[in-house]
């Protein structure tokens, strides 16, 4: 089993026009083939109208995905939580070979929103208000061809800038004072712990109901192994300092990689491993290899500085090789 994980960056057919976009499959669609997966999350997939009025639907993924296998794969996505229809931004999307038994999108289903009042908004909040992750989580149910399951966990937790205060904003990036700054980014590290803290109790909800269970929580965190939201996840024996829970712990498979292959991002020369994908020790039996497909990884802050619209993706994907029992 090939189960692989790849942020696309906004996939969408429709703000640059038909030319840029034919740039983009022509870029990420070897990338797909070449992770050759059974199993597929992919992050920031959008959503598009085909005209006013009409639900959206992810029209840009199935021109991504003409011509591939993945065309013929099982798909669940994300939705907005009133409706169920996708997003226009940044969906979530798990694709499979095989029959997907059943599925669920979570978003403060298991942690509900914390009450906070900012203390530097303008004009002053006169009194708390909730503070929501900015998008779900999606978990899906793999029928495997061996008769048991795959418990999959896609997720995008929030990145590392600062949400925005009432009254504070200069710019999309220029701040008024440094403590309003400093506020927004605390509610940012607050929003993607908070959802980080929610995929951990989904991952024990599993295990309550077999803790031999295979789990797979893969997606772009927007954090290093070494930070808040990744601790939280996986729950590691010197955290909880209690033996008889190391079973619950989740397994980081870049472990098994050299340092210098171990980045998913390029940050101003800076190699930044900020997708993962976490294995139950039940799934940890199974694991070959992993690989990260970063030889051609762009610099995401020198494309910025310097306004070039690359048809690439500014994430690498990864694809991690399981030898599954012959059913």
């Amino acid at each position: 089993m090939r189960l692989a994980s790849f942020n696309l960056e906004n996939l969408d057919d429709v703000p640059r026009g038909a030319p840029y976009f034919a740039e983009r499959i022509a870029v990420l669609r070897p990338q797909l083939q070449r992770l050759d997966a059974d199993v597929l999350c992919l992050q920031e997939v959008d959503a598009q109208r085909d005209r006013k009025g009409r639900p959206r639907r992810f029209r840009a993924l199935d021109r991504l995905l003409e011509g591939t296998a993945y065309a013929g794969f099982h798909r669940v996505g994300s939705g907005r939580r009133e409706s169920g229809e996708p997003a226009d931004k940044h969906n979530l999307v798990i694709l499979s070979r095989w029959p997907i038994a059943a599925s669920r999108q979570l978003h403060h289903d298991l942690v509900p929103p914390a009450s906070y009042r900012p203390v530097t908004a303008a004009p002053a909040a006169s009194e708390a208000a909730p503070v929501l992750w900015d998008r779900p989580i999606l978990q899906a149910s793999v029928g495997l061809p061996d008769g048991r399951r795959l418990e999959v966990v896609n997720l995008h937790l929030r990145a590392p800038l600062a949400a925005p205060i009432a009254g504070q904003k200069l710019g999309a990036f220029a701040w008024k004072s440094v403590p309003a700054w400093a506020e927004g980014f605390f509610l940012a590290s607050l929003k993607r712990c908070g959802q980080a803290l929610e995929a951990r109790r989904l991952v024990d909800q599993i295990l309550d109901a077999d803790r031999e269970a295979l789990i797979a929580v893969c997606g772009d965190f927007n954090a290093e192994a070494q930070e808040t939201p990744l601790r939280i996840v996986r729950g590691d024996l010197e955290d909880t300092g209690n033996g008889a829970l190391a079973g619950r712990s989740l397994v980081p498979l870049e472990r098994a990689l050299p340092e210098s292959q171990r980045f998913s991002v390029l940050h101003q020369g800076r190699r930044l491993m900020l997708d993962h994908m976490l294995v139950s020790r039940s799934l940890l039996a199974f694991h070959q290899a992993l690989e990260v497909h970063n030889e051609a990884l762009g610099d995401e802050l020198v494309a910025y500085a310097t306004g070039n619209q690359s048809p690439e993706s500014f994430h690498a994907p990864l694809v991690a090789t399981f030898r599954l029992p012959r059913p």
